[in-house]
């Protein structure tokens, strides 16, 4: 039986493929990890299992390789869960006699498991920990046979996605066992991205001997709840994402009772049921148990996160009350980190996270104990970087622009005084080009590398969307923007999507933030006051440039409660004027 790591044996890495990956990121597309992203771990691994039939490694990686294999011992052991289940992983263990903290590192959600982030590993054991990597239960690459049967990569773990559930607070937990009966380690750090950054931080508040002394949660998560339902509107194209990525068919990746809740979610049914479900797996309900310990917690998210957007991870942030730090970048899921976690180079979102895991961890000083708890790159301005004591102080004050009477086609005035009495009507059921993003996670993968969207705001369709400008005038946009507006839905239920641009003198724009909100519960031709969160954001507006704020009815990333070509009312009434409550800095 050959050895399902990828299709075909590992190929040479060459500078060519670590350029792309430096350049390009992880994703090839919202479903897909870049194949030279992938090939670097999988060549690693070849090289120290030493079923490589040729060199395969670039002349950095193989001294990497060299230099680990002269201190440590490898393995790839299967660890045993509760219930049975093999989990796959991986251990790195330095063989000088002394005591050294463990490094656990639960893997991303992605179809190639723990072999993604080998690079990580062994830059870990270079600082001195014992790293131990698994794959969560039901997570990686999984092959139909010809006679109906399926055959696992040896990195795939046995079992079903439990989307980080008890069964995977439980694994986490007997890692830990492994790992204390292998390395008898000083400490026990957790260190995650993505899906792996969510385990991380519900297995320090679960564990039963409250044995993890710190994490690191990279493009991490708070709320399950918002991220996939938040203001009571699907995150359809997440989701779909989501799960055609575990590495293999629906039906052998998750048990029938989560796919029928996937059924429901999909379908808009039982909701309440889906509410439970992921507030079970989300972090923010777990936060009593994570404050009792005191875990020393790092976060990392990206302003424009389409996976688990950004307002979730600051709200558990802000709730976390023992040392903590969180770094704000541009650019969506992965994409400031991935490739520093993946090959050799300047990764300053990975270089400050091991920073970091050296203070609280090994006690290296270094520069961490002068950050102050809060760090936020500028959008579309990389090299700027803005230190704050809390999130809660990186809005200053707030700018109240009420909306003002939108007719004809005509984009209506954001003024400084209220308007009332006005009404604007647009037909649901459209895409336009105002939109969130083009496609999941690539978008904003090229926002990191410094291509972000320019919006041709001549293209929008009035007869579909609402459109408002400010006057010019430079604003630092800092912090979670609000709306106000009046809807007067044509059935019980509405979907509204906000969106805020960055409009220059020639007409096209930048996005700065967005966010939808769907009413239910309504009367049909009954108006209904509605606000909200659009997440946040931190924004310098030119002293030329205007706000633009545009509410549609419909983007492909969310469900669309609409009736089709139906028409929305928007108004302002005395009293409730329509209004966007816009933080600066």
């Amino acid at each position: 039986m050959s050895d399902p790591m990828a299709d075909g044996a590992p190929t040479p890495i060459t500078p060519n493929q670590l350029a792309k990956v430096r350049s390009s990121g992880l994703w090839s597309s919202a479903t897909t990890v870049s194949p030279e992203a992938a090939g670097v771990g999988e060549a690693l691994v070849a090289t120290l299992k030493g079923s490589a039939e040729q060199p395969l490694l670039t002349p950095e990686l193989q001294q990497l390789v060299s230099d680990v294999q002269q201190i440590a011992t490898l393995d790839w052991p299967y660890i045993t869960a509760h219930d049975g289940i093999r989990l796959s992983a991986h251990t790195i263990r330095i063989n000088d006699g002394k005591p050294h903290p463990v490094v656990v590192v639960p893997s991303g959600w992605t179809p190639f498991g723990w072999v993604l982030f080998e690079y990580l590993y062994l830059r870990l054991a270079l600082r001195g920990y014992h790293v131990i990597a698994y794959s969560p239960r039901g997570i990686g690459l999984t092959f139909p046979l010809s006679d109906g049967r399926y055959l696992d990569a040896p990195f795939t773990s046995q079992g079903f996605v439990d989307v980080a559930g008890p069964n995977d607070w439980h694994d986490g937990s007997t890692v830990i066992d492994y790992a204390q009966q292998y390395f008898e380690p000083s400490k026990v750090a957790f260190f995650g991205e993505s899906y792996g950054s969510g385990i991380s931080q519900l297995v320090a508040a679960n564990d039963p001997a409250a044995r993890v002394d710190a994490v690191v949660a990279l493009s991490t998560w708070g709320d399950l709840e918002e991220a996939l339902l938040g203001n009571d509107t699907r995150h359809l194209a997440a989701v779909e994402a989501l799960a055609a990525f575990t590495g293999g068919p629906e039906e052998r990746k998750f048990d029938p009772p989560t796919r029928q809740l996937l059924k429901d979610f999909r379908e808009g049914t039982n909701l309440e049921g889906v509410r439970d479900w992921t507030r079970e797996r989300s972090p923010r309900t777990h936060l009593a148990g994570t404050n009792a310990r005191s875990v020393p917690t790092f976060f990392s998210n990206t302003w424009h996160e389409t996976l688990f957007p950004v307002n979730g991870a600051l709200a558990v942030f802000e709730a976390l009350t023992g040392p903590k730090h969180l770094n704000l970048w541009i650019g969506d899921h992965a994409a400031p980190e991935g490739s520093g976690l993946i090959m050799p180079g300047e990764n300053v979102p990975v270089d400050e996270a091991l920073a970091w895991l050296d203070h609280h961890v090994l006690g290296k000083a270094g520069e961490v104990p002068g950050w102050k708890p809060v760090r936020s790159q500028l959008m579309f301005a990389p090299t700027v970087r803005e230190d704050s004591a809390s999130w809660a102080e990186v809005t200053r004050r707030t700018e109240q622009l009420y909306l003002g009477a939108a007719t004809g086609g005509q984009d209506g005035v954001l003024g400084t005084a209220p308007a009332a009495g006005w009404q604007v009507s647009f037909t649901t059921g459209q895409l336009t080009e105002a939109k969130a993003v083009d496609e999941l996670l690539t978008t904003g993968q090229e926002e990191w590398k410094g291509n972000p969207k320019s919006y041709a705001t001549g293209k929008f369709d009035r007869r579909y969307l609402a459109t408002w400008v400010s006057p010019a005038g430079a604003r630092k946009v800092r912090g979670t923007p609000h709306v106000r507006l009046t809807v007067t839905p044509a059935a019980a239920s509405a979907t509204l999507v906000a969106y805020l641009f960055d409009l220059a003198p020639d007409g096209t724009a930048r996005i700065i933030t967005h966010e939808p909100y769907t009413l239910t519960g309504a009367e049909a031709g009954r108006p209904a006051t509605v606000e909200w969160d659009l997440q946040a954001a931190a924004y310098d507006v030119a002293a030329d440039h205007r706000v633009m704020l545009v509410v549609g009815a419909k983007d492909k990333l969310y469900s669309d409660a609409n009736p089709p070509l139906a028409a929305l009312d928007l108004g302002s009434p005395a009293g409730r004027e329509s209004r966007l409550d816009l933080p600066l800095g």
